[in-house]
C-alpha cells in the first residue's frame, strides 16, 4: 500500500513542478478527493448508496471537488487545484490529468431511463482548466482538451482540441509527453490570458500551414 501511494505521489510530482516534497502533495485537495472517492465507490458497488453519498458530500465539503460515487477511475488520476465535477457514469483511464473548474457532464437520460450519460477518458488524457466534456463520448488516449473548450463529440487519439465547440488543431505540442493545461503553444501559458493564447496558437498554426504550401509550390514556380 505504501509503495502504491509513493508511486501515485511520484506521478503527480512528474506533472506538477510546484511541490518540493512528496509530503507536500498530501495536502492537495485532488489527492484527498480521490481517496474519499475510492471509499465511496466501494460502498456504491456494494449497494450502500446512502453511505456512498454521505462520503461523497463530505469530500465535496472538504475539497470543493464533486466525484459521483459511481464514477470509474483508473490509476494515477490527478486533479490539479479542484472545483471539478465528475458524473456517475464517467469512466477515467490511467495517468489522466484534469485542471480546475472542469466538468465531465452527462446528457439527460432518455425518458427517465438511466444509462451511459457521461464521458469516457482513456489513458494519458489532459483536460485544461474550465473545459466541459459532455455526454457519453470517448476521449481517446493521449488527447488534450484545451482550456475552456466545450467537447460534445468523440475525440481522436492524440488530438489537441480547442474552442467552442471544440475542434482539433495542428500544433507542435502534439507529440509532447505532457502538455500543461492541455493547451498548446506557449510554454509560459497563463490561464488568465488563455483566450489570447488560443488565438495566437491559431495564427501560428495558419502561418506554418501557409509556409508549407508555399514550399510545395516553389518547385513549380522554378520550372515555369
Amino acid at each position: 500500500m505504501l509503495r502504491g501511494m509513493t508511486a501515485y505521489l511520484d506521478s503527480i510530482r512528474a506533472r506538477d513542478p510546484a511541490p518540493r516534497s512528496l509530503a507536500e502533495i498530501l495536502f492537495y485537495p485532488g489527492v484527498w478527493a480521490l481517496g474519499f472517492h475510492r471509499v465511496a465507490n466501494k460502498l456504491y458497488r456494494s449497494r450502500w448508496f446512502f453511505l456512498a453519498r454521505l462520503v461523497n458530500h463530505y469530500a465535496r465539503f472538504l475539497t470543493a471537488i464533486d466525484i459521483h460515487p459511481g464514477a470509474t477511475i483508473g490509476r494515477f488520476f490527478f486533479i490539479d487545484h479542484g472545483f471539478t465535477v465528475i458524473g456517475e457514469t464517467a469512466e477515467i483511464g490511467d495517468n489522466v490529468t484534469i485542471y480546475q473548474c472542469v466538468t465531465l457532464g452527462g446528457t439527460s437520460p432518455d425518458k427517465g431511463i438511466a444509462g451511459k450519460r457521461h464521458p469516457t477518458l482513456m489513458d494519458n488524457v489532459i483536460i485544461g482548466s474550465g473545459a466541459q466534456v459532455l455526454g457519453p463520448i470517448t476521449v481517446r488516449p493521449g488527447a488534450r482538451i484545451g482550456a475552456n473548450a466545450v467537447v460534445t463529440k468523440d475525440v481522436p487519439e492524440g488530438a489537441v482540441m480547442v474552442g467552442i465547440p471544440a475542434r482539433p488543431i495542428m500544433v507542435e505540442g502534439r507529440d509532447q509527453s505532457f502538455l500543461a493545461y492541455g493547451t498548446p503553444c506557449s510554454e509560459a501559458f497563463d490561464p488568465a490570458t488563455q483566450k489570447v493564447e488560443l488565438l495566437r496558437c491559431e495564427v501560428e498554426t495558419l502561418r506554418k500551414r501557409l509556409d508549407a504550401l508555399l514550399e510545395e509550390h516553389e518547385p513549380e514556380r522554378d520550372r515555369a
